[in-house]
């Protein structure tokens, strides 16, 4: 079986994200589709001693429909920086920072240029720091050349790549045509999220913060609460509906 993840790429991701590649023998950076704002391509959350706040990548000069691998980062101001410091500052008791900021460091080293540019590479440091990306493909959408949109070229996608078993987000439960899928006899499976408690500083434990907390509370060992698994389309839409 050959399983298929689709998605566009996040800024330091959740753990959630580490977990789809876990299972994934292909992952799609899914980059060159419209960028819409207030979602985690461009932010995420990290946890401080003052709360919950966010790093947030700001873009520049953004027109309504760009893709998300032509919006361009406003380097106007060091966001490198500032984010480094931020992340040093919230993690200053936590044993692998050092580890958590030579990764970021990997990362703002890198020419990055446009949105896509930094959340791949943050992405894959990620993967590649929890020993994620020996058994994953990594591929970006625009190399497959296919048309379409919503749900058909999802489709297309995964027949391109021959995968027998493609593997979504719960957000796909609103628009992905299930059928289409099953005509091909491939499966759908669902991301079934277990969000494992690992230990993390500030308060009650969150599962919904950068990767790069597993990695400043836990290093390397953290490879073990990426655990997640994935379960029918059916089985998830009977949950969903109660």
């Amino acid at each position: 079986m050959k399983h298929i993840v689709i998605s566009q790429s996040m800024y330091f991701p959740w753990v959630g994200l580490l977990e789809q590649i876990r299972l994934a023998d292909v992952f799609v950076h899914y980059d060159d589709v419209q960028y819409t704002r207030g979602g985690f391509i461009n932010r995420v959350q990290i946890k401080t001693s003052q709360g919950v706040k966010w790093l947030t990548l700001r873009p520049r000069d953004r027109s309504l429909d760009q893709r998300i691998d032509e919006v361009l980062i406003d380097d106007r101001y060091d966001w490198r920086s500032q984010h480094r410091d931020i992340l040093r500052q919230a993690y200053l008791k936590s044993p692998f920072r050092d580890e958590m900021l030579a990764l970021v460091d990997r990362v703002y080293a890198k020419p990055c240029v446009t949105l896509a540019d930094v959340t791949r590479s943050s992405v894959l440091e990620l993967a590649d720091y929890f020993d994620l990306v020996a058994s994953c493909l990594f591929v970006n959408s625009t190399s497959l050349d296919i048309g379409g949109s919503s749900s058909q070229r999802v489709f297309d996608t995964v027949s391109a790549l021959k995968g027998n078993v493609y593997i979504t987000g719960h957000g796909a439960r609103n628009y992905l045509d299930h059928q289409l899928f099953e005509r091909a006899n491939i499966e759908v499976r669902y991301m079934q999220y277990r969000c494992v408690p690992y230990p993390q500083l500030h308060g009650d434990f969150t599962p919904y913060v950068t990767g790069l907390d597993l990695v400043a509370n836990c290093g390397r060992d953290g490879a073990r609460f990426i655990q997640s698994g994935a379960v029918d389309w059916k089985e998830f839409i009977r949950s969903k509906n109660g």
